[in-house]
């Protein structure tokens, strides 16, 4: 068809030039096909092209990847800081690190070949109906505090109070931190003393720049709610917040001091402002610490915060000789900030109606 045509197309005056239209007209229908062939295959190569466009899908797991990368690092931001503030000292203060004392050199009552079934039964006895047996207050008292802190690396120096008091029947915590002019946390929680210990029933905190928070352990219904979350969680007794907790701590030790075994595990649900979950309390150990108070022993307690969660980790330092009062508080950010706050001042009986901004 196409070499009939361009036959038509050229001009014949003799017989014998139709070999010479046939070489040339072969030769152009190969030319010309293959040109406009040419660009015909680009265009399928180019729409497989679009395919691979929607293949970053995979990118997006890239922050699911890094997420262990920065949990990870967070106890090495946290052992740098707590390295720093170990080397600071506030002017006029004694804050040391802390001696981890030998097994040998425990009471008698903590130590002994049944270290590890103390620490199984820790954990069975703080949770649950244990709860209800050996639970002793600490006596009314004012602790007054030097505070240490850092922000974004910047150390500054503060003081603190936390003034408790119970009459047997019902306590009141009433706590705060200052730093250079201004109150970084302000708390207080109240309730009842009830079979299972210290038993809340509303906890107020209110942080730097932040409106003042309610969490209420209701017992009409059962639950415990928030001011400042819609979420609800049923109450069943022995739960705490992040004030009370210390001191129903120091109640377990009073009342039996063998819960206390370095690598017992205390379990307690713990709410803070906008929710609750269960604190797994472990105690490190009997230390020797040196405190603006003075020289003395103190059980360690460490809450580590779930893992990949940007809550704090929290030390708490209880001393026997010292009514198990907190002697010595620490709240370490995710990002390595931190408060530190350590009692300089006990002052037994403090009254019910006392006012922090009075002291």
């Amino acid at each position: 068809m196409n070499l009939a045509g361009w036959q038509i197309g050229i001009p014949a005056p003799a017989p014998e030039p139709p070999s010479q239209r046939v070489v040339s007209a072969q030769l152009r229908l190969r030319q010309l096909p293959q040109p406009a062939a040419a660009p015909a295959p680009p265009r399928p190569v180019q729409r497989p092209a679009a395919k691979p466009k929607p293949r970053p899908t995979p990118k997006p797991v890239a922050p699911a990847l890094s997420a262990p990368a920065i949990s990870a690092a967070t106890p090495l931001e946290t052992a740098a800081y707590a390295d720093q503030m170990e080397g600071m000292e506030v002017p006029g203060s004694s804050i040391e690190p802390a001696i981890v004392l030998a097994p040998d050199q425990l009471p008698a009552a903590q130590a002994g070949p049944d270290a590890d079934s103390d620490v199984e039964s820790a954990a069975e006895r703080a949770a649950g109906g244990a709860l209800q047996q050996a639970i002793d207050p600490p006596p009314p008292a004012l602790l007054k505090y030097e505070v240490q802190s850092s922000k974004d690396g910047k150390a500054v120096y503060g003081s603190g109070k936390i003034a408790w008091h119970t009459d047997g029947n019902a306590y009141t915590v009433n706590g705060e931190a200052s730093v250079l002019f201004f109150n970084v946390l302000e708390f207080r929680s109240e309730g009842a003393i009830d079979r299972f210990g210290v038993a809340p029933l509303l906890y107020t905190e209110k942080r730097l720049r932040k409106p003042a928070t309610n969490t209420h352990f209701r017992r009409e219904p059962q639950m415990l709610s928030f001011s400042a979350s819609t979420l609800t969680y049923p109450r069943q007794g022995g739960e705490q917040d992040r004030a009370s907790i210390s001191w129903q701590l120091a109640a377990l030790g009073r009342g039996d001091s063998s819960r206390f075994a370095p690598g017992a595990q205390i379990e307690v649900m713990v709410a803070g402002v906008r929710d609750a979950e269960t604190w797994r309390i472990r105690v490190i150990g009997l230390e020797q610490i040196k405190i603006p108070a003075g020289d003395m022993q103190a059980w360690h307690l460490v809450r580590q915060p779930r893992a990949a969660s940007f809550d704090q980790t929290i030390d708490i330092w209880l001393a026997p000789q010292q009514q198990w009062y907190p002697v010595r508080l620490r709240y370490t950010d995710h990002n390595g900030d931190y408060l530190d706050m350590a009692a300089s001042v006990i002052e037994p009986g403090a009254p019910s109606s006392i006012s922090l901004q009075e002291q």
